[in-house]
Parts: structure tokens; sequence; C-alpha cells
């Protein structure tokens, strides 16, 4: 599976305002930033970014999946403190 092809599924699905993806054929690592995830417990986060990957993860194509969950204001303050 594609890095792209991941974020077009997540970017349809939700109400997402950036999504970054890397990874390598079957490991990925997402950073998804929007404003629904202000609402929500990590869990629930975690929980809304699996639901549109499900079938790519029950037939394998996904195997590993890394998460980072932000709303807008999140990401900029992390962005600022890492040095993005």
């Amino acid at each position: 599976m594609e890095n792209s092809e991941i974020k077009d599924v997540l970017m349809n699905a939700l109400a997402l305002e950036e999504v970054q993806v890397t990874g390598d054929g079957s490991h990925f690592q997402v950073i998804a930033v929007g404003e629904l995830f202000g609402a929500m417990s990590r869990v629930k986060q975690q929980q809304a970014i699996y639901a549109p990957l499900m079938e790519y993860i029950a037939d394998n194509r996904i195997h590993a999946l890394s998460i980072k969950a932000y709303t807008p204001e999140e990401w900029k303050r992390d962005r600022k403190l890492n040095g993005f």
C-alpha cells in the first residue's frame, strides 16, 4: 500500500486539515491534524484513525500503524517545540 493511498482514505473519511504518512510497504506512521480530535480522548482519536483503515489492516496491506493525532493548535505548538 502506498503512503498517498492511506492519506487519501483518511482525508476522504475524516474532517482533517492535514495528514502526513510515512512508511515502507506495510509499516506506516500517520500524523493527523483536525479540530475533531479536540473533544476526543487519546483512545477515541486512535479509533477514529483506525476505523477507515480497518479493511487494509484486515487484509494485511497495513501490518503496523503508528498514529499521532493533533488539533491544529496542538500541531502548531508541537512543530514549534520540535523545530519544524
